[in-house]
């Protein structure tokens, strides 16, 4: 059976992103009615990885790309993030590193823009040993309290 056929029926108005509870630091909503769920590994020889990698990314300035339209992007992201829109990525590869791995994540796991991202990469011939998925993507990096920026 399909897992996502056994989840709580989508919302009108979906909230991609868990959002701070005002006056209640450290507790965010989360909707938990939107998106696909997305599986763990995201094509064959393309790692996932945690929230502990991205620190080091983050730590060493490596490259972690949100895949994520840039509506999204502009309201918060993963800090040192470049945003690339799964929907540009294609056009936009002279701007990865080939030299070094990079981290593609959206807005969570049910979330299907870094996927899509990765598979037209691959379909493009750019070597998946240069890509790394982050599948928790935004929601579990606010769910997990750790810092975003706003780029508005």
């Amino acid at each position: 059976m399909d897992i996502n056929k056994k989840r709580t029926p989508k919302r009108e108005e979906a909230q991609m992103v868990p959002q701070p509870v005002r006056g209640e630091p450290g507790l965010v909503h989360v909707d938990t009615t939107w998106g696909i769920i997305q599986p763990l590994q995201v094509r064959e020889n393309v790692r996932t990885v945690d929230e502990i990698e991205i620190g080091e990314f983050q730590e060493k300035g490596l490259p972690i790309i949100d895949a994520r339209t840039s509506g999204f992007y502009e309201v918060s992201t993963i800090p040192g993030a470049k945003n690339i829109p799964h929907d540009e990525i294609t056009d936009r590869m002279d701007e990865l590193d080939r030299d070094q791995p990079s981290i593609f994540f959206c807005n969570g796991p049910q979330c299907p823009q870094s996927p899509t991202a990765i598979h037209n990469l691959l379909e493009a011939g750019y070597p998946p040993e240069k890509m790394l998925y982050y599948r928790g993507g935004m929601h579990d990096w606010v769910t997990l309290g750790l810092p975003v920026v706003k780029n508005t």
